[in-house]
């Protein structure tokens, strides 16, 4: 795969599966599914805690500002929220004492300096991670006070030379600290800042005893966050960490993230459910998907996929049968890079230059998307107005 072209995230395990009964159902059902924000899309920037007050296509900042800043850092957050973000993302790992921060993976090697600091040079190890091999150092093998010693900096030097020049600056955050600076940020602001919290391989962690739900949970009730209007969309990879969330009392609007397509969610690996990512965004996956989230979080590809070439082809149908079945839509991930971007909207040979991230932005808007991830919140959000703008004209 190209580097970040596709999540990534978990190996393709079997082809496309139908529904049937043999299929495991994890869990009950959680919220009651919200209609598809897209029906009343206005473009006002709303100020209260129910997901239709927020602007349509909301704009998420992908790890916060991860285009200009080192991800999941108190900088890449701040200049998220003051460069056209209405949702900030945070993603959410374990350390060895049960305390959770915010990093993408729990493999810190590419994210932080530890590979330098010569007294945790012992912790290198390799692990297995949702059947994938990671070699490096990873959270669950600090406590926080020595992941407090580490500093962050930039995962894609290659790509984005000019983040490298704030390597160093930041800490890796604890989520209590992310917390803590959306309460102080709203307070500036006259309004609470809107978070969008994925719990990233939670069934690895509970089998090591480090459970995320009810850390996360627990923190969302101090904080005033564990409400459905608390102004937090919480996301996994995996539909029962999404269950075990709504058990838990926690009721703010839930995304259900997809892979792949021939990919299948890790809790389903391990309970033996053969369904993929295909199964679930059937009309039929659709609706057992709405018994316990509010949305979907599918990669850009399943919306509109790429030929040989990278080009953008035909959207599919997933946009209008996931409003059908009652669910929002906020597709990742949106970049301004060529290396990232599809064949049609690259300029130049330079990987790293941006291509025409403003007509990207335009096609998949116009699919009806009710959101989307980006690294590159201020182009979004001016994307996103002149979206708007050229519809009422």
């Amino acid at each position: 795969m190209q580097q970040e072209q596709r999540p990534g995230r978990r190996m393709v395990l079997g082809a496309a599966a139908a529904l049937g009964a043999g299929a495991v159902a994890l869990g009950g059902a959680g919220t009651a599914a919200a209609a598809p924000a897209a029906t009343s899309a206005t473009g006002r920037r709303g100020h209260g805690g129910h997901l239709r007050d927020l602007p349509v296509p909301t704009v998420i900042g992908h790890r916060g500002a991860s285009g200009y800043r080192p991800e999941h850092t108190l900088g890449s957050y701040q200049f998220a929220l003051d460069n056209g973000a209405d949702v900030i993302e945070q993603d959410v790992v374990p350390t060895k004492d049960g305390h959770l921060v915010c990093r993408h993976e729990n493999d810190i090697t590419g994210t932080t300096d530890v590979a330098s600091r010569p007294e945790f040079a012992s912790r290198k190890t390799t692990k297995t991670v949702d059947g994938e091999a990671h070699t490096g150092w990873f959270t669950e093998d600090f406590t926080l006070a020595e992941l407090k010693t580490l500093r962050a900096k930039e995962r894609l030097p290659q790509v984005r030379r000019h983040n490298t020049l704030y390597d160093g600056r930041w800490s890796v955050p604890t989520f209590e600290e992310v917390l803590k600076w959306a309460d102080q940020q709203g307070r500036k602001r006259g309004r609470r800042i809107w978070l969008h919290i994925e719990t990233k391989h939670p069934t690895y962690f509970r089998k090591l005893g480090l459970g995320l739900e009810e850390r996360l949970a627990k923190l969302l009730r101090r904080y005033g966050r564990a409400g459905r209007d608390g102004h937090t969309f919480l996301q996994s990879f995996e539909p029962s960490s999404l269950q075990r969330l709504g058990r838990l009392g926690v009721g703010g609007p839930k995304i259900l993230l997809l892979d792949d397509l021939p990919v299948r969610p890790w809790d389903f690996v391990e309970a033996k459910d053969p369904r993929t990512t295909a199964d679930l965004i059937t009309p039929k996956g659709l609706k057992w998907v709405a018994g316990f989230a509010d949305g979907i979080g599918p990669w850009l590809d399943t919306i509109i996929p790429r030929d040989k070439d990278g080009r953008l082809t035909k959207p599919t149908t997933l946009v209008r049968d996931a409003h059908a079945a009652g669910l929002i839509l906020h597709p990742y991930t949106m970049r301004n890079e060529n290396n990232f971007l599809p064949a049609d909207f690259r300029r130049g040979t330079d990987p790293g230059a941006y291509g025409d991230a403003f007509a990207a932005f335009k096609t998949y808007f116009a699919t009806g998307i009710d959101g989307i991830f980006s690294d590159n919140c201020d182009t979004a959000a001016l994307a996103r107005d002149a979206f708007l703008a050229g519809r009422k004209g």
